[in-house]
Formats: C-alpha cells, structure tokens, sequence
C-alpha cells in the first residue's frame, strides 16, 4: 500500500475515532482534552504532509473499498477520496484553526449549566465537525460531499445550543431550518444530476455533463449554485448568518466564521471549474458577489456588538471569493484561493479576540467597552494586527490578496467586472472603517466616555461588572485573560503574518491551484483514468 492510499483518509478517521474515545471518556475531562489535541496535531501533520505530495506529484486519489478501475459505463465505484492542491490547502489552514480553536476552548473552559460542570460533550462534538470538514474537502462524488456537509452541520447544531439558553436555541432554530432547506435542495440537485448522468462522481460528472444539453446543464448548477449559495452565505442567501453566530460562545463562533462558509466556497470552486466550466452563471455570480460585499459591510457599520459587526464583515468578505470565483480566469482564481486562506486564518483570529474581550472586559458591546488599550496592551496588540489584515492594509495578506482580484477583475474588462473593482476598493475602505470604529471606541477612548459604562468596587479599569454578558466562564475569572486563550490566538496571528512573510511561494502555489482546478484534465485522469 503507498504512502498516499495510508495518509489520504487519516483526516478524517483521526477525528472520528478521538471523537468516539473522548465520547466515552466523558467523566475524564483531562483525558478528553489530551487526546483531543493531540488528535487534531496529528490531523495537521497528515494534512502538511499531503499538501507537500498533491504539490509534488499532482492529484492524489484513493477509491475506498478497494475498486480502483472504472467499470465501463459506470464510473469508479465505492467512495473516492481526492486530493489536489485546492483541496491539500484548504486541509491544512483548516486543521491548523481547528487545532488553535480547541486549545484555545479548553484554555477558556467552556461551562454548562453548573459553572463548576464542564461541558463533556463539546469535545466529541468538535472533532465530529473537524471529521465532517474534512470528509467536505476529500470528497470525489456530491453524494459524500452531501454526507460531509450534513456531518459538520449535525455537529454545528450541538455546539449552537450548547448551554440551552433561551438566545441560544431560537439563534439555533434559525440555523436548523436554513440548514435544512440547503440540505433539501442539495439532495434535489444531487437527483436531478444522477438523472441527466447516471454517475455521482466528480471526475466522472465532468465528462458526462460535456454531452448534456446547455439548457439542462444551466439549471443543473443553478440548483446546486443556491444550495452552496445558502451554506456559503452568498446575499441574499446570508442573512441567516448575522443572527446565528453572534450567540455561540467565542470558540464556536469562531471555527464556524472562519471555516462551516470556506466549505460553501470550495463548492461553489468545484462545481464552477469541474463539473459546469464555460461561465453559463459569471453574470449571476458577479452580481451576487458586488451585493455580497456591499450589502454585508453596510450591515457591519451598523452594528454596535463586535461580534455581529465581524459576522457582518464575515458576510461582505465572501463576496470577494465569488468574485475571483466568478471572473473565470487564471488570477482570479489564484485570488479566491490565497483570499480563502487569508480569510479563514483572520476571521477565526478576530471572534478568539473577542472572547478575550469578553474575558477582560466582560462585554462585546461598543457601548460598554473603553480603556482595553491602556488596560491591556497585550489585548490592543492581539486585536489590532488581525484587524488590520481583515481591512487590507498593506503588506498584510489581505492586501495581497485583494490587489490581485482587483488586478483580475481590471483584466476582464467588461462593465460588471470594472464595477466590482469599484465595489471591492469601496468594501476595503469602510471595512477598514469598521475596524478603526471599533479600535476607537473599545480601546483607545477612555473608559469613562463609554455611554453606558459603569464600574464595580475595585475593578481594573477596563473591567466590566455586567454578569449578564459574560458567558462560558466563571465569573470571578473575568479580567484575566489565560495563557491557553492567549498563545493559539497569538498561533493563528503568526500564520496569518506567514501569508504576508511566504506571500510570494504561497501566492505562487495559489496560481497552481487556480491552472489545476481550472484545468480539468489532471484531475478526471487521477481519478477515472485518461478522458476518452
């Protein structure tokens, strides 16, 4: 057996073994927390190690079950895995920040019900929706691709309403019933594919749906554009998502805001240059993208909590993903790809910021907060190098990434595309906005300024005495900021400054994902042998 056929599923297996070990371990926090972490290293260094590969040699592709040949009008049978450098990327920053969220959750402690009770099932039910990412990312048939979505999202319902408060669970029905639908019209656009083709393959799709009439082809990834649409948060699709996250505690809202809508754009990626290429939707996708970002950072500027304002800002930015995705060509592509990985690093970084503004401050709104700078420098500095790479300011990794989807979309030339260069410096400047709007207020005016700020006997000058704000923590904790909060946020700024440092190798390996995706040919070949 090759090295590749041993590594390609450990992704997901890893997870989901530790997943059952720590589910009957639930008495043995300690235990739990142990084989969690080292679980999730384990997942990173598999995952580094399949990026080197998948860069190396090509697309790597494994049939589960053993049946490696196509069978002659059928396709691979059993459940194919593949790996390409689209799908190696998106592996290893995702295993990197879900190793970085669980360190930092347990630094935290994240409590239920009694404070003195820790939750036992959040554990298992995280590494199930590391399992259910991965399985998303690996997937070669829609079907599995379908079964990783429905893994992550039944862990996401969990970790929603954990602690079974009142916001909680109605954000949580919310959630359940748009995730639903989503669900529904992917199964419907899975039927109505296997109907036209007879194969639920990717590879195999790719050569099928070449002999499917325009028209059939066109409604076939409108359907499936509407599901993807939805867990993406593509406007008008999103505006579930502003009213879901905030709720969580910060660990959860942060891995779902920095990874559950990346999944929705790599599917939005597959499905646009794998199985229906030639641009029959750019039209359609432009538009939603320019209204993506507008429509999302208007909502961001009118917001006074931090955390709805970042789930607003989380909304705007895929709009710049859909952009690269929807202008068809090499750069633009290469843009998604390095913004996708920007994007999941910087939005996870900045929700972990505000759980320790939570923990300093007590609050997460911009009416009660003042002083965190001269309180806690450590805090001003952890906040404000994220912040700055979300509004693009050079040399970070957004900017990078932004200058070359506005180099793109200069490139096509056409109307719409000039109008999202306008749409995508405009999005840029008032993100930046934002974020200043939020640094001026919550650290650097005075705490006394603060409209609605009041202080209890004693307290440090950035400590809130609001009990009702703070969440998943013993109360007495609140102004300490702990070490195992404090060192994976640190982490993930480091390998977010690392896109800026490695911009050019990793700007470089984004353009050979964009040829490889693009360029179908390597990857039908991996998985069903030469195109006929």
């Amino acid at each position: 057996m090759s090295l590749e056929a041993i590594l390609i599923p450990l992704p997901v297996l890893i997870p989901t073994i530790a997943a059952a070990l720590t589910l009957f371990l639930g008495r043995h926090a300690v235990l739990q927390r142990v084989i969690a972490q080292v679980a999730l290293t384990a997942v990173v260094a598999v995952c580094a190690v399949l990026l080197y590969l998948a860069d190396r040699d090509g697309t790597l592709a494994l049939h589960v079950g053993g049946w490696s040949q196509s069978v002659p009008g059928m396709g691979p049978l059993g459940i194919s895995l593949v790996v390409d450098r689209l799908s190696a990327l998106m592996l290893v920053v995702s295993s990197i920040v879900l190793l970085a969220v669980v360190v930092y959750a347990i630094g935290q402690g994240i409590r239920d019900g009694d404070q003195r009770q820790p939750v036992s099932i959040f554990l298992p039910t995280y590494l199930v929706l590391s399992a259910g990412v991965c399985t998303a990312f690996l997937a070669g048939d829609l079907f599995n691709l379908y079964v990783g979505f429905e893994v992550l999202l039944a862990a996401s319902f969990v970790l929603l309403t954990i602690g079974a408060s009142e916001e909680r669970v109605r954000a949580g029905i919310s959630y359940v019933m748009v995730s639903m639908v989503s669900s529904l019209i992917f199964l419907l656009g899975i039927a109505l594919v296997y109907a036209a083709t007879g194969t639920l393959n990717l590879a195999e799709l790719a050569v099928r749906l070449d002999s499917v009439s325009g028209g059939t082809r066109t409604a076939l990834f409108a359907v499936l554009m509407v599901a993807f649409g939805v867990k993406a948060a593509v406007f008008p699709l999103s505006t579930w998502l502003p009213d879901s996250y905030p709720t969580a505690p910060a660990p959860v809202t942060a891995v779902f805001a920095g990874l559950l809508t990346k999944v929705g754009v790599y599917a939005i990626i597959r499905a646009h240059t794998l199985l229906f290429p030639g641009g029959a939707l750019d039209g359609v996708l432009l538009v939603a993208a320019l209204l993506t970002m507008i429509v999302g950072i208007l909502g961001a500027i009118a917001q006074s909590d931090i955390k709805r304002l970042l789930s607003f800002t989380l909304v705007s930015h895929i709009g710049y993903m859909v952009f690269g995705i929807a202008l068809s060509n090499d750069l633009g592509m290469a843009g998604a790809i390095y913004y996708v990985a920007h994007h999941i690093l910087v939005q996870t970084t900045l929700f972990l910021v505000v759980g320790l503004i939570e923990r300093q401050a007590g609050a997460s709104t911009l009416q009660r907060l003042g002083g965190l700078a001269a309180a806690s420098p450590l805090l001003a500095f952890v906040f404000v190098i994220p912040a700055l790479n979300l509004g693009g300011i050079p040399p970070f990794s957004g900017f990078i990434g932004k200058v070359a989807l506005l180099e793109a979309g200069a490139g096509n030339g056409t109307v719409l595309a000039w109008m999202l260069v306008a749409g995508g410096v405009t999005t840029s400047l008032l993100t930046l906005y934002v974020v200043a709007r939020v640094w001026t207020k919550a650290f650097w005016r005075s705490r006394a300024d603060a409209p609605e700020g009041h202080l209890s006997a004693g307290a440090p000058a950035a400590l809130l005495d609001d009990r009702e704000d703070v969440e998943f923590a013993d109360r007495d904790s609140v102004g300490r900021m702990p070490v195992g909060m404090l060192v994976p946020t640190g982490a993930l700024i480091a390998v977010g400054l690392a896109l800026t440092v490695a911009a050019g190798p990793i700007f470089a390996y984004s353009v050979r994902a964009a040829d490889e995706v693009i360029d179908r040919g390597q990857y039908i070949t991996a998985v069903v042998g030469e195109r006929p």
